[in-house]
């Protein structure tokens, strides 16, 4: 498994000299593209009505658990990166952790399944794991992660998706009238304003 985990790797992995614009767009999706998904959750939370705030916390309760189990994983077993044992390019900076599975697409992947157990983000979804399966090239193709990794990360995210929306019922009650009362706290001024919705 760990030959095939290799060869895969050297084949998807980026060139010596790769062409800027590949280069360009492969550390977007590797690098930056993540930050969509705080964004796409405080938005959902403050522009969203009652059911997608809610998708919105199954979300990121998925995301939560998946990267709890991510980082056990990791601390059970620290699988090197490729360029901890100086196998084929890296074309970004990464602290020389645990690799496996991939805490970048663990996060996408949760979020991304999380919202499609909801109806009213299943669209959403959709379109967020098609970008998912780019951003997880990137990550090899920088040279950061093997592909294995984003396998593991995207059975922890199922894993974290399902609790999340098992568990539901149990949590949301609590966690919907938490949510609710910091929102109001925070965004009280905004709200008797008509910027933000209560």
């Amino acid at each position: 498994m760990e030959y095939f985990n290799h060869v895969l790797f050297i084949w998807l992995n980026a060139p010596a000299q790769p062409a800027a614009s590949v280069l360009f767009g492969a550390v977007f999706l590797a690098e930056w593209l993540i930050w969509s998904i705080p964004i796409y959750l405080g938005a959902g939370w403050l522009l969203g009505g009652r059911q997608l705030r809610k998708s919105v916390l199954i979300a990121g309760v998925a995301a939560l658990i998946s990267l709890a189990i991510a980082q056990a994983l990791g601390s059970w077993w620290p699988h090197p990166r490729p360029f901890m044992i100086g196998l084929g390019h890296q074309l970004v900076a990464h602290v020389p952790d645990a690799s496996f599975p991939s805490d970048h697409l663990t996060l996408w992947w949760a979020v991304t399944l999380g919202s499609m157990t909801q109806r009213c983000t299943r669209t959403t979804g959709s379109v967020m794991a098609l970008t998912g399966i780019a951003m997880a090239w990137a990550r090899i193709y920088v040279g950061v992660h093997f592909p294995l990794d984003m396998l593991g990360a995207f059975v922890v995210a199922m894993a974290g998706a399902w609790l999340s929306w098992y568990l539901a019922p149990f949590y949301m009650p609590a966690a919907y009238s938490l949510a609710q009362r910091v929102h109001l706290y925070l965004f009280g001024a905004l709200i008797r304003r008509g910027w933000v919705r209560e």
